[in-house]
C-alpha cells in the first residue's frame, strides 16, 4: 500500500463561498463514512449502490475506506458542523487490470447537492487519474438517475446503454 498522499489535501471554495476540505479517505474514517451513507436519502443510497440498503455491511465499509491510494483512490469532501468533521461528498476510482482505465463513483449528501461539491470532487479525481497515466474513466449510472447523467454530460462523458441491462447507462471519457 502506498503512503497516504497528503499532497492531495486541499481546501476548496464552493459556489456559495462555503469552504470544504477535500482529502483522500483513511481507514480510520470508517465511522464517518458509515454516517455519511446513513444520512443519504433512500433514493441517493440506491442511486449510488444500485441496491436497497440503510447502512454499509462491514466488508463493504472496509472496502470503501481501506484503500491503497494507487489502484483504489477515494476522496472525501469534509465540512465542520457543530464542532465535528462531517463528510458531505465522496468520489473514487478503481483501476482496471490493464492499469489504463478506471471506474469512478461520486456521491453527495442530499443537502449539499447543487453546491458544486460533485464537480470539485470529480475534477480533482480526474486530474489525479490523468497525472497517474490513466487514460480513460468510466462509470455505471442508473438510467433513471437523470441528474447524474446530466452531470456526466457536463463533464464530457459520452453515454451508452449497457446491452444486457437496459436500466443502466455506461458513461465514459478519455482523460
Amino acid at each position: 500500500m502506498a503512503d497516504y498522499p497528503v499532497e492531495l489535501e486541499r481546501e476548496r471554495t464552493l459556489f456559495d463561498g462555503r469552504k470544504v476540505l477535500v482529502r483522500p479517505i483513511r481507514a480510520g474514517d470508517a465511522a464517518m463514512e458509515q454516517d455519511f451513507v446513513r444520512h443519504l436519502s433512500p433514493d441517493s443510497r440506491y442511486a449510488r449502490f444500485m441496491a436497497t440498503l440503510n447502512e454499509l455491511p462491514a466488508n463493504k465499509l472496509r472496502y470503501l475506506t481501506d484503500v491503497d491510494y494507487e489502484h483504489h483512490l477515494a476522496l472525501v469532501a469534509l465540512v465542520q458542523h457543530d464542532g465535528e468533521t462531517v463528510e458531505v461528498g465522496s468520489a473514487r476510482y478503481v483501476l482496471d487490470p490493464s492499469g489504463t482505465s478506471c471506474e469512478f463513483a461520486v456521491t453527495v449528501d442530499d443537502a449539499w447537492q447543487g453546491s458544486g461539491i460533485a464537480g470539485v470532487l470529480m475534477f480533482t479525481l480526474m486530474d489525479v487519474a490523468r497525472s497517474r497515466g490513466i487514460e480513460t474513466m468510466e462509470g455505471l449510472v442508473l438510467a433513471s438517475n437523470h441528474k447524474m447523467l446530466k452531470f456526466a454530460r457536463q463533464l464530457g462523458f459520452a453515454q451508452e446503454r449497457v446491452p444486457d441491462d437496459p436500466g443502466t447507462i455506461r458513461v465514459f471519457r478519455k482523460l
